[in-house]
Parts: C-alpha cells; structure tokens; sequence
C-alpha cells in the first residue's frame, strides 16, 4: 500500500448530473480523497471551512455567484487552497479574469478524465495548468484586433464606486468585502483597461455607462 498521502478535494457544480459524473471518475483514483460536492458556492465554502481541501474543482458558471467572483471568496477565506477552473468555454476573457483572480488552472469540460486528473495534480503540487484548448484560445485570440477585455459585474461594481470618489474602506464596506479584496479589483480593473488613474477610470466608467453625470 502507497505511504502517499491523498490530494483533498472538493468539487463544485450547480449541475447535479455533472457533479456526481465527475465525483465518480475521480473516486475511481486512489490517491485523490473528494472531501465534498456542493451545489452551491455558499455550501461550498461551508463545506470548505470543515474540511480545508487542498484542490477546489469548481464550475465557472454557477447561479448563485458567478465562478469569477466565487474565485475572490475563496481567495479570501481560504487562501490556501489551489482553485481549478472547469468549464465548458474556452473564452480568452474567463480565462485571463480567472487567473487575474487567482485560479491556477482551467480546464474544459470535454478533456478525457486523466487530463482532469493531471490538472489537479498539477495544481495540487503548486504548479498551474491550462488543458490544450485553452491554451489555444489564449494563443489564437491574443492579438486579434477588436479583442477586448470587459469587466465582471463586481468589477463594474467596484469601478462606479471608485468613480463616484469612493475609498477602497467604503467601497468594501458597501459591497461587504476587504478592502485588501477592492485593491485588488482596482488593480486588474487598471490592467484589463490600461488605464493607470483613477480620473481615467472615472471617463472610461461615464463613457461606458457605468455611472451616469446625472
């Protein structure tokens, strides 16, 4: 019997088909121990607390809370565990926001099961890991002219309150998140835009109907 010790994961889907197909290929490994299911963000973070999980497979389009800002809760209550995006678009922009939010890996859903499994792995070990797909995404519509880099709903949020004169203290109270977690809105918000000043961000928040001048 392998001394190794199994990689803890916990899975997230709001599609109970998927999940419990996913659940049972990665049961089928020994060295992998799924410490939870949720439906939900909200479950999974509940269940995260009681099992601190090294590996979080999640869903990038969940119903409650998006996958994209599901990443920032996490990051922010349990930094340590290793997020793998899964999903079914191999859309540039989900994948760029989801590492900008500190997912280390993204995988699609249609890679055959081991690949998952080399994922997390991967991941797992402190390395980060995008399945072929996505790399060719990122490769084939780097430099396409047009390609823009829109903003999640949070981080329109957070940039009309940083255009109305809002501090990152108020605007974190407001949404009910850290102010370490706006800094870090307002620093990719500048980096999707490239636009390093809060004047610039507020023209680019009127011009784009963020907030109106009325």
């Amino acid at each position: 019997m392998s001394s190794t010790r199994a990689i803890n994961i916990l899975l997230v889907d709001d599609h109970p088909l998927v999940l419990e197909g996913i659940r049972a290929i990665i049961e089928t490994y020994s060295h992998i121990e799924v410490v939870g299911a949720a439906a939900s963000v909200s479950e999974a973070l509940a269940i995260a607390a009681r099992t601190e999980p090294e590996v979080l497979l999640m869903d990038i389009n969940m119903n409650e809370i998006n996958g994209l800002d599901a990443i920032e809760l996490f990051k922010e209550k349990h930094p340590r565990i290793r997020i793998l995006m899964l999903s079914m678009h191999d859309n540039r922009e989900y994948i760029s926001t989801s590492v900008m939010y500190g997912a280390a890996g993204y995988v699609l859903k249609d890679v055959p099961a081991n690949e998952i499994i080399s994922a997390i792995e991967t991941v797992a070990a402190g390395g980060t890991y995008f399945s072929s797909g996505v790399s060719n995404a990122l490769m084939s519509e780097k430099n396409l002219p047009g390609s823009t880099n829109p903003l999640t709903e949070r981080e329109k949020s957070v940039l009309a309150l940083v255009a109305e004169g809002k501090s990152s203290k108020d605007a974190g109270k407001l949404l009910s998140i850290s102010t370490r977690t706006i800094e870090t809105h307002r620093k990719n918000i500048k980096k999707k835009l490239a636009i390093g000043t809060t004047a610039g961000l507020t023209r680019y928040a009127i011009e784009n109907g963020i907030i109106t001048t009325d």
